[in-house]
């Protein structure tokens, strides 16, 4: 941890600003009504940028306010309640967010008139970021630094509320000192019994040079009100922060909103009983695959052994965790006839048949899409005279899918026949070659009523309908489909992401949008010190954001120094760490994770609409919408279909489902009430808390320009480069984990 200065306390003080209280109360503790909505109120800033993101990836409705804007709503009585025309006290957002306490661009009317909503509907609210003051229940800060590298802890009081999903260490990503993070670590002030003032630590480090724990997060609850409120800034796509995310969108609702949150995670292996060619590392490239120029020597086969098959069933049993196998069953009649009548391999895997799940990836794995000219490098499609693209033709394409059909039949596989990942995702869009989806590919996914199709996530990230089939992106691990070592996998890391001037290809400096360069790696250490923690990292980025488009490698990765395993040995137990076994990774099928891409869009469309709705009274939580409408509906452990059994299904102590709408609302029971327990009175002037953060009345100021956040305060200026842009290290993905390849090995030695 980089530490700044020490400052004494004293020299911290500051004036804040006292503004009056107008409270915006319901009439009728029991009868008030709370919309399922939250209010974020934005000044563009990445941390607060962050929490709407994550609203919105979980899918829970949202209004927000644009600080930045002239032409923003201004906040007033009637813009956060009203009364219906039966007398019930409407309240219209379940929480609030805000950049910090008290922006300067919200007037003192419209503070004042936020914090009586929150004080009479009981109504909670998120602090993103603050300097850290009497306003907010904690002491002025004496440490600032970097908090990279550094391990906080979430304390019992968290995992007793929002947080339950954590088993306490929550680890800042980056370096020792590094400039990704900043903060406080303050301590709380006493408490006030005549106020009835308390902060609760929800997050904590050791203050360095000391014994005494500081606070980076924490609920200070004062005069009626409830704030969570952070000591550091952070970004969305920040591993700290993708942590705290989901128990932040759960404490601000008090557990109770609409949208759904898991954290997904399935793991494709391709081309089993297939054969990869191997990289060269003296040639820079795949001898056979038409990427070498010049006279490259040939490279041996990849391909893996029975002893490769049984050390991957003795691994899925000591992680608990099941791989999902795409299967070519052409090569494993050409490995047998090579061989005399029979492959080792491929009887090594139908023993083990029922230790994995299937996947249809074409019978003999060739390219599906244009007719591929490998005369130039890169290829291109052929061309007729007239310049028209030539494609594969559609009996080719269906022959290749139902012949591995019956191959999986046939051999007692345990796959679905309606799903399918061509070879190499060939078939769709493969830009710069192939502008546009093979009319003669889509022909074929309906003739053979094809319903799931996997598509390369690196190349298009959203789901679409092709032809009979939901596309189903898959995101690659960046463990290439050519390499079977450490060594290998370094040497081919360096080729792809190092500068000409330090012996890579160039591609860095030439796609300096796409992809970022990197010092040489050593071919001994780079991968237990770069390469590997580095995918660790980049794969649980997208785990923890409730995405669940699934990842992919090859069988070339499980054998010699099997670098799959090593990877997801470290994204497991990396996850296991963190999460309770109550919060485990979701495995899915491509059938469900397509399933659950598309429910997540329908109520994304759902939500465009505004047609669905839903609210809590007392202690029942009503949706209501048009019948047939899926509803995604997270609430508290204990909550039943009013009148019926449990609802939902529990997932990191918490109760979550999608519910189907009918002609009457949905009513759910809640354990108690959640809002509105303060008793009546109309919006008037209060006695005043103190409210003052870096915008009004504090020493602390923040500005961005493009990706940079520069703080100054007390301690001096602090400039966090890259914080308000996205993590250099997802641009190592990019459309290089997987070159082309003519043909399957075992055909062409065949």
């Amino acid at each position: 941890m980089k530490a700044f200065r020490f400052l004494p306390a004293v020299a911290l003080a500051v004036t804040t600003a006292v503004i009056g209280l107008a409270t915006v109360v319901p009439a009728s503790a029991t009868s008030s009504r709370v919309d399922l909505k939250v209010l974020v109120v934005t000044d563009g800033n990445p941390w607060v940028e962050g929490i709407r993101q994550q609203l919105s990836a979980e899918g829970v409705p949202t209004t927000v306010i644009d600080l930045t804007s002239s032409s923003r709503a201004t906040i007033t009585a009637g813009f956060l309640a009203d009364t219906l025309a039966d007398g019930t006290p409407h309240g219209h957002f379940e929480g609030v967010v805000l950049p910090n306490d008290a922006p300067t661009q919200l007037s003192a009317t419209e503070l004042s008139t936020l914090a009586g909503y929150e004080q009479g509907y009981q109504v909670r609210q998120v602090d993103a970021y603050v300097w850290p003051g009497a306003n907010t229940g904690l002491a002025a800060p004496t440490w600032s630094g970097s908090f990279d590298a550094t391990t906080a802890t979430a304390t019992a009081s968290a995992r007793g509320d929002a947080f339950h999903y954590l088993n306490g260490p929550v680890s800042f990503e980056g370096t020792a000192g590094g400039s990704g993070s900043y903060g406080y670590l303050p301590t709380p002030l006493p408490d006030n019994p005549a106020t009835g003032s308390h902060f609760e630590p929800f997050l904590t480090e050791t203050i360095p040079g000391t014994g005494t724990q500081g606070t980076l997060a924490g609920v200070y609850t004062s005069g009626g009100r409830q704030q969570l409120v952070l000591t550091f800034a952070y970004n969305y796509y920040q591993q700290q922060f993708r942590l705290l995310a989901h128990g932040i969108v759960d404490w601000v609702t008090k557990g109770v909103h609409l949208g759904y949150w898991r954290n997904y995670f399935s793991a494709h292996i391709d081309d089993l009983f297939n054969a990869n060619s191997r990289w060269s590392q003296s040639g820079h490239c795949t001898p056979g695959e038409g990427d070498c120029v010049g006279s490259v020597p040939a490279t041996t086969a990849i391909r893996m052994t029975p002893a490769d098959v049984a050390a991957t069933v003795a691994w899925e049993q000591q992680n608990n965790y099941t791989l999902d196998f795409l299967f070519n069953g052409g090569p494993s009649l050409d490995y047998a006839q090579a061989d005399g009548g029979t492959d080792p391999l491929t009887t090594a895997l139908l023993a083990n048949k029922n230790s994995f799940m299937w996947l249809n990836h074409t019978y003999q794995h060739p390219f599906l899409g244009c007719v591929q000219n490998f005369t130039v490098i890169p290829w291109k499609c052929q061309t007729d005279s007239t310049g028209a693209i030539q494609y594969v033709d559609q009996a080719t394409v269906s022959s290749q899918i139902q012949q591995n059909i019956q191959f999986g039949q046939a051999n007692g596989l345990p796959f679905r026949p309606g799903e399918l990942v061509a070879g190499e995702h060939s078939g769709t869009v493969m830009l710069p070659q192939q502008p546009n989806d093979s009319p003669n590919f889509l022909a074929a996914l309906s003739q053979n009523n094809i319903q799931w199709l996997g598509v390369d996530a690196s190349r298009e990230t959203g789901q679409r309908q092709i032809a009979s089939a939901l596309g189903v992106p898959r995101h690659p691990i960046n463990v290439f489909y050519n390499v079977s070592t450490q060594s290998d996998e370094v040497s081919e890391y360096n080729w792809l992401y190092n500068s000409k001037a330090n012996g890579g290809s160039g591609n860095c400096e030439a796609n300096p949008t796409t992809t970022t360069c990197i010092p040489p790696l050593d071919l001994n250490a780079g991968w237990a010190n770069y390469v590997l923690p580095m995918q660790v990292k980049i794969t649980l980025g997208y785990v923890l954001s409730n995405d669940p488009r699934p990842f992919f490698m090859h069988q070339s990765n499980l054998t010699d120094d099997r670098l799959a395993l090593q990877a997801l040995t470290g994204i497991l137990s990396t996850y296991r760490g963190w999460y309770t076994a109550d919060t485990p990774m979701v495995d899915q099928t491509l059938t469900d994770a397509g399933t659950t891409l598309q429910q997540q869009t329908a109520w994304q469309q759902t939500g465009n609409s505004g047609t669905v709705s839903g609210y809590v009274q007392g202690g029942v939580v009503t949706v209501q919408g048009p019948a047939g409408t899926g509803v995604p509906v997270t609430v508290p452990s204990g909550t039943t279909v009013t009148g019926g059994a449990a609802f939902g299904s529990a997932y990191g102590g918490e109760q979550s489902g999608y519910t189907t709408l009918g002609s009457a609302p949905t009513s759910l029971s809640v354990a108690s009430s959640l809002f509105g327990t303060t008793g009546g009175a109309s919006p008037s002037p209060s006695g005043g808390i103190a409210l003052a953060s870096y915008a009004v009345g504090s020493p602390h100021a923040v500005k961005r320009s493009g990706a940079a956040v520069t703080v100054t305060d007390p301690f001096g200026t602090h400039v966090l480069p890259q914080l308000a842009g996205k993590p250099a290290e997802e641009l190592h993905v990019g459309e290089t984990h997987h070159h082309p390849y003519q043909t399957p090995v075992a055909q062409t030695a065949q």
